[in-house]
């Protein structure tokens, strides 16, 4: 495993342990609306992201980063890494900034935006890649799978249900990013896969149409 991959987990593992150990480390650096636009706390879009809620919070984005890191590290290098996955983190987060602005209260942690970054990079580069769930032999072609995963966050997003816990806008914000990195980077091989592309983008155009021309706020 490369080490900048290591020192990431690792991080995030004794940052988020510190967190659940200290709840005024934890509440001083999660992402809060209210926090960042009163206060101009602008770090918590950063800090956010080395916090979780409990250990299977933690081990299940540190699984798929450990997962997918490899392939975005052979394509684009350590400093790609860096940018697709920090770069994911903070866009994932302002998402969420400027969709709940008027929900003061709102809060969120976690890596999910990095993470789903990392993960629609190496979908970007390869969008046949085989995705596998826990006990399901047969893998589902990453761009499938990015389709139900678009399509499912975006229709979570704009219809919230109560005690939904998962930052959808947070998850699709940090995987826009990183998928847009990955065609920008890599334009010849999302030329020829154009076509597995866009239908995986089509509910990121949806949700693109309703949050900045319709101008839905939550």
């Amino acid at each position: 495993m490369a080490p900048i991959l290591i020192i990431i987990i690792a991080a995030t593992a004794i940052f988020s342990y510190y967190g659940w150990q200290n709840p005024h480390i934890f509440e001083k650096y999660k992402f809060n609306v209210g926090a960042i636009l009163r206060n101009k706390e602008y770090v918590r879009l950063v800090s956010a992201g080395f916090l979780h809620a409990d250990p299977m919070h933690l081990i299940f984005n540190m699984l798929t980063l450990y997962f997918f890191g490899p392939v975005v590290l052979q394509v684009f290098g350590p400093i790609g890494f860096l940018i697709i996955y920090f770069g994911s983190v903070i866009l994932g987060n302002a998402f969420s900034l400027y969709l709940y602005k008027n929900q003061a209260w709102y809060s969120a942690i976690g890596a999910s935006g990095g993470v789903s970054g990392i993960l629609f990079a190496a979908i970007g580069i390869i969008p046949s890649m085989p995705i596998y769930f826990f006990f399901i032999p047969i893998g589902i072609p990453g761009f499938l799978f990015g389709f139900g995963y678009f399509a499912y966050s975006v229709y979570s997003m704009l219809n919230p249900r109560v005690n939904d816990n998962i930052g959808h806008a947070a998850h699709l914000g940090g995987a826009a990013f990183g998928l847009v990195y990955a065609v920008v980077f890599q334009p010849v091989e999302a030329i020829q896969n154009a076509l597995f592309l866009f239908i995986m983008a089509l509910p990121l155009i949806y949700m693109a149409y309703v949050v900045f021309v319709q101008k839905k706020i939550l």
